[in-house]
Order: C-alpha cells, then structure tokens, then sequence
C-alpha cells in the first residue's frame, strides 16, 4: 500500500519543515510515503469562502485516481488512540487498497464534492491547530503507527 498526504499551501516555517522533512524520512523505512502540496489558490480575496473551498476541491480531486481511497482530515471525524489508528491502518493494508490518500483542507475545509468523494474522515483533536502543524502531527501519527504494528518501543503504553 502507498499512502499519501495531499495539502493545500506551502510550509513558510523553517522548522516545522525541518520536523516535517524528518517525520517523512523516518516514515519511508515503513511504507512508500508522499507529501504533495497543492499550491494556494491566487486572489482568494476576491472569492467567497464557497468559491475557494470548491477551487480547492477541483485540484484536491484532479490529485486522486478512481482507485485510491480519499479519507479527510476532518474536526468532525472519528477520533483514534495512537493504538487504534495502527490499527486502522492494519485493517486498510490488509483490504488490498493500493493508494490510501488523506487530505487537509484549505482554511475553510472542503467542498461537498470532496465530501461526497471521500470513504471516510479523521480528526486528530477536538482542539485547532494551524495547517502546517497538523502535517506534522499526522505524519508523525503515521510513524507512531507504524512503529506500534512493529512492535518498536517508540511507542509506550
């Protein structure tokens, strides 16, 4: 299985990036792994928060094949322990699933036709974080998850 991580702007902080870069790498020992980031979208000043979410929503889904599997990072999503997400991600590789594709949204969250495409949404807090840190806390949430089907000790219970 392949997983990637869609995202909507770039990372302007220089450390997060340092910590995202190193997440990533520690991520490719584990499983093929991919940060894509889709450019922000020009002149969102002149754009309703509709008319972005459904820009954003455009280049999202031109990011995703009729194969993959499209799950949200969501604040309405189901939540996970560490423990159980590994699990989540056991029961995704087991299904045979070739590319599983999770997405964070823009500033206002996605459009009805990603809604409408995606199998699924995950919220890693009830609490909001900035988009740039969530990558980073998802990717390490990969890591985690991983480390735990391994039965590394990166990981305490």
């Amino acid at each position: 299985m392949n997983i990637k991580l869609l995202a909507i702007g770039k990372t302007d902080n220089k450390a997060l990036q340092s910590l995202i870069d190193d997440y990533t790498k520690r991520l490719s020992f584990y499983i093929k792994f991919d940060l894509e980031i889709i450019p922000d979208i020009k002149n969102v000043k002149n754009l309703s928060e509709s008319q972005q979410k459904e820009k954003e929503g455009e280049l999202i889904l031109s990011k995703i094949s009729s194969t993959d599997q499209l799950i949200l990072l969501d604040e309405n999503g189901k939540n996970f322990s560490s423990v159980g997400f590994s699990e989540e991600l056991q029961k995704k590789m087991n299904s045979g699933i070739k590319t599983l594709v999770f997405v964070i949204g823009g500033p206002y969250g996605f459009s009805e036709t990603v809604y409408a495409k995606s199998q699924g949404k995950i919220s890693l807090s009830k609490m909001t974080f900035s988009h740039q840190m969530v990558r980073l806390f998802f990717i390490e949430q990969l890591y985690r998850g991983f480390t735990i089907l391994r039965n590394e000790p990166y990981h305490h219970q």
